[in-house]
């Protein structure tokens, strides 16, 4: 089976699954896209294949990714993710955890979901290109939520999320999952 060229035969089975069944299929599940928005905002700066090895560890840390108890994060709660070895633990990106998540979650209350408020930006279709790490419509979503106050959602973040739930399908000629869309 012919996959992106990034992906090699040998990669990690985790990351070949990802690509195989996630990557760039469109998928707007609400919790689904809480989680991998989470996800990514811990990506910031290192590799998506560190944060998919610790995936389970962070549904385990993280209460599966339970929006209504990641925005009650106390400092207990904080310290706890600070000492635990199977996450990232960077202070600043599960403070940011927390507040993002707030804010995400009045974005849904405003927009029904967090789906609606994205195809805001694009109209509700699929984005099929290869080869970029941003585009307009991973900066305009970037400057909105910076507006509202998250941090660690910068354009290329944001272009990876897009990706990572399938608004926009970076798979390359002659990947099975090129221009193909799976629902």
């Amino acid at each position: 089976m012919k996959r992106c060229n990034w992906i090699a035969i040998n990669r990690n089975p985790k990351y070949l699954k990802y690509h195989d069944e996630e990557w760039g299929i469109l998928n707007n599940d609400e919790h689904y896209l809480y989680e991998m928005f989470i996800l990514e905002t811990f990506q910031a700066g290192l590799s998506w294949e560190c944060i998919l090895n610790k995936r389970e560890s962070f549904r385990e840390a993280y209460d599966n990714f339970a929006i209504d108890k990641v925005c009650n994060y106390d400092e207990k709660k904080i310290n706890e993710l600070l000492n635990n070895p199977n996450i990232i633990r960077n202070k600043l990106k599960i403070k940011a955890s927390i507040k993002n998540s707030q804010i995400y979650k009045e974005i849904v209350k405003e927009y029904k979901t967090f789906y609606n408020y994205l195809c805001q930006f694009t109209d509700g279709k699929i984005i099929y290109e290869v080869g970029n790490t941003t585009n307009s419509i991973s900066d305009a979503i970037s400057k909105d939520l910076v507006k509202r106050g998250m941090t660690f959602v910068g354009s290329i973040t944001i272009y990876s999320y897009l990706q990572a739930i399938g608004i926009i399908n970076s798979h390359e000629p002659p990947c099975f999952l090129y221009k193909r869309t799976i629902n």
